[in-house]
């Protein structure tokens, strides 16, 4: 992985995968041991869409690993604004920084990126195309409260069509194999075509589509919820529509098994109760700080930087 760009995670061979996984759980553990890992590096975050979580969650992985950042939160705080393209921009800021991390509204924006950059780039989400430390975040969520991310039952929720963290996830999901999916969705809002051709083509992955979440929620093993996004829509009486669909609350939760675990890539806006944060089986906060751990894990992994008493499994079985 060192000097490679990640634009997808179908970039990343799946035992590179799972090493990331090992390497967060590690940095969990050792956070003073790895404290300066980066030390001298710089990541540029490029963020031409509005985030949050995403953004301070590269940030903080590049500072706590003793690197500095630059960047911009927003296309108007660029050169975009008088017509700079993608290709230059980056040009520009692979000059100043050893990693850039771009988001951006369209899709295919960070393969151009990757292509145009002297250093790696790593996509932080283009459209409704492809998130992919977002799903690493994901992976490491789903492994620590279930102990594998295989055969297993997953129940996507909510906006399906352009949810770029469900179509990451599914994705990354196949290639490790064993899922069955059920994708609940109103019709406006199913999963697209490219998507559903990719369980198909995986041998040991199968999924259903249904309208009804509470019809299946016993069923599940994750419940991965997303928000209705407004700024993918271009007509705001089908929003205000849509977006109240699926809301999960406790009386929901009481049909689920006790093991399920609870996802989201976050901002709610009300598509799960403030009472459901208290039970044990809402995943979602700590979602956020596996998130951190994995763009660490990632970050150095990229740069080539070595975590300090790090040792994968294939050298210890050595």
């Amino acid at each position: 992985m060192v000097g490679s760009s990640v634009v997808t995670l179908d970039d990343i061979p799946i035992p590179e995968v799972q090493l990331l996984l090992d390497k967060a759980q590690y940095i969990d553990e050792h956070r003073k041991e790895v404290a300066n890992t980066c030390n001298s590096r710089v990541l540029a975050t490029l963020f031409y869409e509005p985030s949050t979580r995403t953004r301070l969650s590269f940030e903080t992985a590049m500072l706590r690993l003793g690197g500095k950042v630059i960047g911009f939160a927003g296309a108007e705080q660029s050169s975009a604004t008088k017509g700079e393209t993608i290709h230059d921009t980056v040009k520009v800021v692979s000059q100043y920084a050893d990693l850039i991390a771009m988001r951006h509204p369209k899709e295919g924006a960070a393969l151009v990126a990757a292509q145009s950059s002297e250093v790696p780039v790593i996509n932080a989400g283009d459209g409704g195309h492809m998130h992919p430390t977002q799903t690493l975040a994901d992976l490491s969520t789903i492994q620590s409260r279930l102990g594998r991310v295989t055969d297993l039952t997953v129940g996507l929720c909510g906006d399906l069509t352009f949810g770029r963290t469900v179509h990451s996830l599914i994705s990354t999901l196949c290639r490790f194999g064993n899922i069955r999916f059920v994708l609940i969705s109103p019709n406006e809002l199913k999963t697209p075509r490219y998507v559903l051709d990719r369980i198909d083509q995986s041998p040991t992955c199968s999924y259903v589509e249904v309208e009804d979440l509470a019809q299946v929620i016993g069923d599940l093993d994750v419940l991965y919820m997303t928000r209705v996004q407004k700024e993918r829509f271009f007509n705001e009486d089908d929003y205000l529509r849509l977006r109240d669909t699926y809301i999960l609350d406790e009386a929901k939760m009481h049909l689920a098994k006790p093991s399920m675990a609870v996802l989201h890539p976050l901002p709610r806006v009300n598509e799960i109760t403030k009472q459901v944060d208290d039970d044990p089986r809402a995943a979602y906060f700590e979602q956020v700080r596996r998130g951190m751990l994995m763009r660490m894990a990632l970050e150095s992994s990229v740069l080539g930087d070595e975590l300090p008493g790090f040792k994968s499994n294939k050298e210890v079985l050595v």
